[in-house]
């Protein structure tokens, strides 16, 4: 009989135990209410060696492992959530460093900016020799494509077609033309006064169109350069209002910046989905909680079996 009484109660501590582990793995109060209302029943059996202690084994069996399948499966199926959540993670990191290594970082970009700079110069300061002296010779340095072949996809913003035809529509009366440029009069006259300085101002592209705006130094003039017609434009600033110029982020940087984003929230949402509990569940077990911690619940121990078989329909754990 002693035997007995001591197999059953060393059961009830692991039963305990396995409570306390799953109170402990989802941090929630009515289930840790639970573990502490669970050890009060096994002490009253424990120190009482005239209750019957198979009520206790039969407490248990009905109550405690009920209550544990439960939870069990619960915790089964939110590491499952939580590890589809950590795939997808994976996934996006694997994608970052895929970025990263192939991105344009801005340091290089503003290098890049300048030495294009000074090719523009350099070929509008020999376009207007050429012109001044009528000869048919390509001003053009060399691999002045090479920089928005490089950069436009990253650095370059999108526009409207309609804004392309707007920047690059012009009166033939007003421009001056060889076999290798088109440029407006006025800009090439404001051009020589300013020495042929300017810099890059911004790259923008519709499709595989490309337009590079560059800004005239001491004054407050812009124009635009089309590498693919090699055509070179007055630009009103004004014609640009509508685009953000001052975000100099690559694309590729920004899809970055916007998977890391995504990752961070799917970390939170994983530390959350990992302990939830669904609502209807939840009431279930405030429910469990409320009826062993029911001050009749020990003296009415001896309708366990049919209490019990109530509870374990209403958890219909099947559904989990």
């Amino acid at each position: 009989m002693e035997e007995n009484r001591a197999i059953i109660l060393s059961e009830s501590q692991r039963t305990i135990s396995k409570l306390q582990l799953l109170s402990a793995f989802f941090e929630d109060e009515i289930i840790y209410k639970i573990f502490l209302r669970t050890q009060v029943i096994h002490k009253l059996f424990e120190n009482n060696t005239d209750l019957n202690v198979n009520k206790l084994e039969l407490f248990h069996v009905q109550y405690s492992l009920t209550i544990i399948e439960l939870l069990r499966k619960i915790k089964s199926a939110n590491e499952r959530n939580v590890l589809i959540l950590h795939d997808e993670i994976q996934l996006n990191r694997d994608l970052i460093d895929k970025l990263n290594s192939n991105v344009f970082t801005e340091q290089s970009y503003n290098l890049e900016k300048q030495r294009q700079a000074l090719k523009v110069n350099q070929s509008l300061r020999r376009l207007f020799q050429l012109l001044s002296e009528e000869k048919d010779e390509s001003p053009f340095s060399k691999n002045i494509n090479a920089f928005s072949a490089r950069f436009a996809a990253d650095f370059f913003f999108d526009i409207p077609f309609d804004l392309v035809e707007k920047l690059t529509d012009y009166n033939p009366a007003e421009v001056y033309r060889n076999a290798y440029a088109t440029i407006h009069r006025k800009l090439m006259g404001i051009l020589n006064k300013v020495e042929f300085k300017s810099e890059f101002y911004c790259g923008l592209t519709a499709g595989s169109l490309i337009l590079e705006v560059y800004h005239m130094i001491g004054v407050d003039r812009y124009f635009v350069f089309v590498p693919s017609r090699n055509l070179f434009l007055f630009l009103d600033l004004a014609d640009l209002s509508g685009i953000d110029l001052h975000n100099n982020i690559s694309k590729k940087a920004k899809i970055i910046q916007e998977i890391a984003d995504k990752n961070d929230q799917l970390q939170s949402t994983a530390s959350v989905v990992k302990t939830q509990i669904p609502p209807d569940i939840k009431k279930l077990i405030s429910d469990y909680h409320n009826k062993i911690d029911d001050v009749n619940f020990l003296q009415n121990l001896t309708d366990v079996d049919i209490e019990a078989n109530i509870l374990k329909a209403m958890l219909n754990t099947d559904s989990l």
